[in-house]
């Protein structure tokens, strides 16, 4: 149950920093070199646990610290 919570929380964040940033998921996709479907799963909760170096490149992409998508 808490994973699901963390999840939850790393799509809300995620879907958040992008719309901050006016970035797209092609944008993602060309900024972090991660597949479009990778960024998707992740922003529905698809993907129960995100690789820590997915999110790495996220949030350097999104040029955030790492806690600011999973907390």
């Amino acid at each position: 149950m808490k994973n699901k919570r963390r999840i939850s929380i790393i799509a809300i964040n995620l879907k958040r920093l992008k719309r901050e940033k006016g970035l797209s998921q092609s944008d993602l996709c060309k900024e972090t070199a991660l597949a479009y479907h990778t960024i998707a799963k992740i922003e529905t909760g698809a993907t129960s646990d995100p690789r820590i170096s997915t999110l790495k490149k996220l949030a350097k992409a999104l040029d955030v610290p790492l806690n600011s998508l999973v907390e």
